[in-house]
């Protein structure tokens, strides 16, 4: 009998810290959801989260903008990410150890000071941006503080940070599709693009939808780029699901609503998850 319970001694440890740290957490505020959390006591009232939820003007703008970055910014990024994963095959492309540690670089940077960079990059009055455009004789753009640049710009710092990555693991696919298929493809006379379509992105197929899925989970979660740059501003024209769960949990106070908008962000990022699984993960 003793013998039989060593396994469980060594796990012990790790199942305590599991559910102290992560289990509990997750059920407390799902639990949290249910409470009327914006006066003291609290109160059991799941209409006060569940229903503001569905008239919040503010939730609905930062379910808007993260949709708005969802659709533009990962296909943009998965599309790009795959053709830098190709071209970082290239056995035409020299140093190429060296290209891909620079383009992976953007991740290992620390968010503040890549947020701090982009800030200054995009000033209104002293922005290296501003000032190329003005060698052009084209008037400065206030990007923070209007509404549309200041998305364009929270979508490309996006970009800019994990398209490299995204390539890493694009090129990882790649380099498991045996070459032979492309020197009898080459002999048969199929051209560079023809071997893509009908080579390449079915070899990849399965990466490029791990990528997919671990982007939209990101997107529904993006926090950093609009907290840090424009402060999810001006108004409410960059605020994301994450930065309003912020605002609700940590600004506010109002734990059960922040606990009622992350479990709307989980069930969206599961949906998603569900439907691409469904629709592009058949073999």
């Amino acid at each position: 009998m003793r013998r039989n319970l060593t396994p469980y001694t060594f796990l012990l440890p790790y199942l305590l810290i599991f559910g102290v740290f992560w289990a509990w957490p997750i059920l407390y505020s799902f639990y949290l959801s249910f409470l009327d959390t914006r006066s003291f006591p609290w109160a059991w009232n799941p209409g006060a989260n569940w229903g503001r939820i569905l008239q919040d003007a503010t939730f609905q703008d930062a379910l808007r903008n993260t949709f708005l970055i969802l659709l533009i910014q990962v296909p943009l990024m998965l599309a790009l990410a795959t053709a830098l994963a190709v071209a970082l095959n290239s056995r035409l492309l020299k140093f190429r150890p060296f290209f891909r540690f620079a383009f992976f670089a953007p991740v290992v940077v620390g968010a503040v000071a890549y947020s701090a960079v982009f800030r200054l990059i995009f000033n209104t009055d002293f922005g290296a941006l501003n000032s190329g455009l003005k060698v052009l004789g084209l008037g400065p753009v206030d990007w923070l503080y209007t509404p549309g640049p200041a998305m364009a710009v929270i979508i490309l710092v996006v970009t800019w940070r994990w398209t490299g990555y995204n390539a890493i693991i694009i090129l990882a696919g790649l380099q498991s599709i045996p070459k032979d298929i492309y020197e009898a493809a080459a002999i048969d006379g199929a051209t560079p693009w023809q071997q893509f379509l009908r080579i390449t992105l079915p070899g990849i197929r399965p990466v490029l939808l791990f990528c997919f899925v671990l982007s939209i989970i990101g997107t529904l979660q993006l926090f950093t780029e609009p907290f840090l740059i424009t402060n999810s501003g001006p108004g409410t024209a960059t605020m994301t699901l994450g930065t309003y769960l912020y605002q609700q949990g940590f600004r506010s106070f109002n734990f059960g609503y922040a606990s009622a908008i992350a479990y709307t962000v989980a069930l969206l990022a599961a949906v998603f998850s569900l439907i691409q699984l469904r629709f592009f993960g058949r073999d």
